[in-house]
């Protein structure tokens, strides 16, 4: 069974950064893909940013040149590293992951695994 968990968000003023952890367990090999998804208030879980172990391919939705996405295969783990953070990226972040499935599959809303999340509010 796969088990996610996610951790470091936290409070944050505009401009600032934080970088967040999902540790992951349970694949039954590298053919996963692991992202990010976040909730805003009154908002759709939306997809942030996906990441496929095997080949390293992802996608970026948004956020690009503010959040990179990356991945320690060996210990399973992902990382967000959030930059120049905004008012509206207040959320709640997700990761999520599934197996056997292309990152461009993958990194839209869907029935996947996930995590509990870890909220991150950004201060204007």
């Amino acid at each position: 069974e796969v088990q996610l968990q996610a951790s470091g968000g936290g409070v944050v003023q505009a401009g600032g950064s934080l970088r967040l952890s999902c540790a992951a367990s349970g694949f039954t090999s590298d053919e996963y893909v692991i992202g990010w998804f976040r909730q805003g208030p009154g908002r759709i879980r939306e997809p942030v940013s996906c990441i496929k172990a095997s080949d390293g391919s992802q996608i970026s939705k948004f956020g690009q040149g503010r959040f990179t996405i990356s991945l320690d295969n060996t210990k399973k783990t992902a990382y967000l590293q959030m930059d120049n953070l905004k008012p509206e990226d207040t959320a709640r972040y997700y990761c999520a992951a599934d197996e056997d499935l292309p990152v461009t599959i993958f990194c839209r809303p869907g029935s996947w695994r996930w995590g509990l999340g870890t909220q991150v509010t950004v201060s204007s």
